[in-house]
């Protein structure tokens, strides 16, 4: 994907550049801004002819300086509040902590920071009264990371050893189509040739990858929201099941304070309890998310999920249990 590189954060680049005097030209700025001349070309006619700027080349010091030293460029309109979400935001990047991508984000924030006014405040007031608490995060191999990331990116074939739950490690070959980060891990979509078919793997499951040298072309016919559908979670089936939960009144508040899924209706009780309505086309988060509520969730429909949820429960609580028999979806 094409950085985002707004101009007035290079303008005040190439000003702060020229005002340490090191007389920069359009090939050190592009360089070092990593951007093309050209494009440091126009922000240089931009200043010139737009800003007023007293800017002048030197054949000398093959560079270019100011003719007037108090020159100032004239900073960039920014806001309290705007200064405020860029250092929430970089608080954010705590959850991506790890992984290829946070290090390029840190720099990016870095930059807009260094691209900010001197009239700018340091930190906006409050900053520091907002802590990110991070999901808990599986472990994954950086290199693994790597290797999937550079897949995706360049469509290029990957070749998994990949365990998948109680079974032992294989190798797989997947065509990576699509990234997903949920609740702390990373999962990966794609063409799995030993299946044939679409399936999601958890790159904490992934004990080593290679990247192959055959490339391909996404599918046209694949469509990444129209795959997930009404989700609930991560993993998805193709068809679709109307479940109704019932809330206690001591549960209902916390259930009422969220969006859980798009399609979700309540309907309130005369006791202050609510039943939970909505359409999901897989249920084993869903299945999992309920087991969390305790005695305070019971599944009214379907009735095929609520013997799956009371026979979990009975195995939950017997103490003499040795084994966990639990029919969980199949294999990726």
């Amino acid at each position: 994907m094409k950085k985002y590189k707004p101009q007035h954060a290079r303008l005040l680049f190439i000003d702060r550049r020229i005002h340490e005097k090191s007389y920069p030209n359009c090939s050190s700025l592009a360089a070092e801004y990593e951007v093309s001349t050209k494009t440091i070309q126009r922000d240089i006619e931009y200043m010139r002819f737009e800003l007023n700027a007293p800017l002048e080349y030197s054949a000398r010091e093959r560079g270019f300086y100011y003719t007037e030293e108090q020159y100032q460029l004239p900073a960039m309109d920014i806001r309290e509040s705007d200064l405020f979400a860029i250092y929430l935001a970089d608080k954010l990047l705590a959850q991506y902590e790890g992984t290829p991508i946070h290090d390029s984000l840190r720099s990016v924030f870095r930059k807009i920071e260094n691209a900010l006014p001197d009239s700018a405040p340091a930190r906006p007031g409050g900053q520091d009264r907002f802590t990110v608490f991070p999901p808990f995060a599986t472990v994954i191999l950086p290199e693994v990371l790597a290797a999937v990331f550079d897949g995706l990116r360049t469509s290029t074939r990957l070749e998994i050893l990949y365990r998948s739950p109680g079974g032992e490690p294989a190798w797989r070959q997947v065509d990576p189509y699509h990234g997903v980060r949920f609740e702390g891990d990373w999962y990966l979509v794609g063409h799995c040739h030993l299946r044939d078919a679409i399936r999601t793997f958890s790159l904490a499951r992934m004990a080593e990858v290679r990247k192959r040298r055959e490339q391909f072309t996404l599918p046209d016919r694949f469509d990444f929201r129209r795959l997930t559908g009404s989700h609930f979670g991560v993993h998805w089936g193709p068809e679709e099941t109307e479940v109704r939960i019932h809330f206690s009144r001591e549960a209902a508040d916390y259930v009422r304070e969220r969006q859980w899924h798009p399609t979700q209706a309540i309907d309130e009780q005369a006791d202050g309890s609510l039943i939970l309505t909505l359409t999901v086309n897989h249920l084993l988060e869903l299945r999992r998310w309920i087991l969390s509520w305790g005695d305070a969730a019971r599944v009214l429909a379907p009735v095929s999920l609520a013997e799956e949820v009371r026979a979990i429960a009975r195995r939950m609580a017997d103490p003499d249990r040795r084994d966990s028999p639990v029919d969980w979806p199949g294999r990726p």
